[in-house]
C-alpha cells in the first residue's frame, strides 16, 4: 500500500503555508516598509516559500536524502 496524502490534505499545507508567510512577510519581510531589513528577509522568505510550496505540491521530502 502507498502511503500518499490526499488532495485535501495537500491543499491544507498549502492554506497554513501560504498564512504563514503572509504573517512572516507583515513581521519581518516586505510588509515592514521602506527597509534594508525588509528587503532582505523578504527576498529569503520568499525563496523559503517557494522551496516549501514546491514540496508540498510534488510531495518532495527535501530532508530525507537516502
Amino acid at each position: 500500500m502507498h502511503n500518499r496524502p490526499g488532495c485535501l490534505s495537500g491543499i491544507f499545507k498549502l492554506l497554513l503555508l501560504d498564512w504563514l508567510f503572509d504573517w512572516l512577510q507583515h513581521r519581518f519581510g516586505f510588509g515592514k516598509g521602506v527597509s534594508c531589513t525588509g528587503c532582505g528577509c523578504g527576498i529569503i522568505l520568499l525563496i523559503i516559500f517557494l522551496v516549501l510550496a514546491c514540496g508540498v505540491l510534488t510531495n518532495t521530502d527535501w530532508f530525507h536524502l537516502f
